[in-house]
């Protein structure tokens, strides 16, 4: 999985507070199912996925996530930080973040998710989070 922060929400006025900037864009390519079963979060209540990234995010930051599946499709997701892998975690876990989906285009990316995922969820294999 590769991941490249795109921060285009430039920093806001003093004045302004930082609920009101705009959402960092995150760009994902999830190359097979594996690494899509290992970044999935089916716990959250409208799904989400772990991405890895070196910027460092706060529990609730926005952002937008460009996530492109299998090389051959893309979907474009807000979403919102709801989980924090820093660096140095236990079981040299990948530093991240856990966008949980959010928004109209949440159940389109769900279901091709685990449409995708379909009979490999039975095998427990090591994931990004749990």
């Amino acid at each position: 999985m590769t991941e490249k922060s795109e921060d285009k929400a430039s920093k806001p006025p003093a004045d302004v507070s930082a609920k009101a900037a705009r959402p960092r864009v995150l760009s994902v390519s999830i190359k097979d199912v594996r690494t899509l079963t290992a970044a999935f979060m089916p716990f959250l209540k409208k799904r989400g996925l772990f991405v890895p990234t070196e910027t460092d995010y706060a529990m609730g930051d926005e952002v937008f996530l460009v996530l492109k599946l299998l090389e051959t499709e893309q979907f474009a997701v807000a979403g919102t930080v709801a989980w924090l892998t820093p660096s140095g975690a236990q079981s040299s876990r990948t530093k991240g973040i856990g966008v949980h989906f959010k928004g109209a285009d949440a159940e389109k990316l769900n279901e091709r998710i685990e449409e995708l995922i379909k009979g490999v969820g039975l095998r427990r294999n090591a994931t990004h989070t749990l």
